[in-house]
């Protein structure tokens, strides 16, 4: 297999977890009133939330009631956004290996799935699980360079293995297409940039889209991608890639003394755009549209298309490593119904129940729940492709 400079776990407590989006609203920003009304009415019987807009100049957003001490959240008055979007970047980047003792209470709260599989098993007995997974991070290694993110031959058959018997779904910040080379099953449900465009199985001759709820922001994303691309084409290291519904600047091979530069790049490009936001999440910033839907949505949405959502013999698992999965992670904690499995070698505020510590831990999880003898899910009804 092609090297691909694997990136060493980043270790510490990651104590910058995201500012708290509005609840209850659809949209997120002043700047698209017109978006609102086609897209309600779009999507208006597919049970998503509607109501009030807020203040589209949030920079820092993400997993929905993410506690308050997040790092950004707590930056003294009159601190500039940039400083805010730097001091969440380092706290989401720490250097400092916990204390044995701090990494003990954190893991006898979220314990080991491996450790704890036979507890998982007998959760599930009865129940037919839903599996959803992020990509990056989860079931590839983190890497400097995102074009080489691959997913070894053992995992993609542990996977494969998986979808065999339960519907299985890719959740990713990462635009279909890419991660779709990237896993090579077409038997997956996927759900791409951060769950904005979701496609059920494909074959040659069906390639059905689901949902695309930011569809009407596509022109306006391209026209900042070329801008941030031209922005940000002096600072070494930096790279934006285009992931059709949102973008990402990575910045893992920036020297820490440009960050603060970069992001007022970033910043400055924005301006611009008052119908996109800015998120943060491991070495990467995200521009999406400001539209209140997150990968959490995106599980809602899919259960209800599989005709899961309203039934008490489902178990949805969500394995995932980054701080936006925690939006999945919230919504199966307050459904009081799945387990959430966060993959983190580092202590960190969580709604995930479990922990895996990496990759591997993954895979050897999805072997073992491979080889379990559950209530198997049988292939649930083809979700109607919703109109756009």
């Amino acid at each position: 297999m092609t090297n691909q400079d694997v990136v060493v776990p980043d270790m510490g407590i990651a104590a910058a977890a995201a500012l708290p989006a509005p609840g209850g609203a659809l949209f997120a920003c002043r700047g698209a009133a017109g978006a609102v009304s086609s897209l309600r009415g779009a999507y208006g019987g597919l049970g998503l939330p509607g109501g009030g807009g807020a203040d589209g100049g949030e920079f820092l957003a993400g997993a929905r009631g993410a506690p308050a001490a997040a790092a950004a959240a707590n930056a003294p008055p009159g601190r500039t956004c940039t400083s805010r979007v730097v001091e969440a970047i380092r706290a989401s980047s720490p250097t400092r290996c916990p204390a044995v003792h701090e990494y003990d209470a954190w893991t006898r709260k979220h314990p080991s799935g491996l450790g704890s599989f036979d507890q998982i098993a007998a959760a599930a007995k009865g129940k037919r699980i839903v599996m959803f997974m992020d990509y990056d991070g989860t079931l590839s290694p983190i890497v400097t360079d995102p074009d080489m993110a691959f997913m070894t031959p053992e995992m993609r058959a542990a996977v494969h293995n998986i979808a065999k018997h339960f519907p299985t779904a890719i959740v990713t910040g990462r635009c279909i297409e890419k991660v779709c080379s990237f896993v090579g099953l077409p038997e997956l449900y996927y759900a791409g940039s951060h769950g904005m465009d979701i496609k059920g199985p494909s074959s040659k001759e069906d390639n059905t889209v689901l949902l695309q709820p930011a569809r009407e922001f596509l022109p306006v994303i391209d026209k900042a991608y070329r801008a941030l691309e031209e922005k940000t084409k002096d600072t070494p290291g930096a790279r934006v890639e285009n992931n059709k519904f949102c973008l990402s600047v990575h910045f893992r091979c920036v020297d820490e003394k440009s960050w603060s530069s970069l992001a007022d790049k970033v910043k400055a490009v924005l301006l611009d755009f008052p119908e996109l936001k800015l998120t943060e999440g491991r070495k990467v910033l995200e521009i999406r549209p400001s539209i209140m839907w997150d990968k959490g949505r995106a599980v809602e949405f899919l259960l209800k298309s599989l005709g899961f959502d309203d039934r008490t013999n489902v178990l949805p698992v969500y394995i995932g490593d980054d701080r936006t999965d925690e939006d999945a992670f919230k919504v199966l904690r307050e459904r009081g119904q799945g387990i959430g499995i966060l993959v983190s070698k580092c202590p960190r505020e969580t709604d995930a129940s479990y922990s895996l510590q990496d990759p591997t831990e993954v895979m050897e999880f999805l072997v073992r729940l491979g080889q379990w003898k559950p209530l198997r899910s049988p292939s649930p009804a083809r979700p109607r492709v919703q109109q756009q």
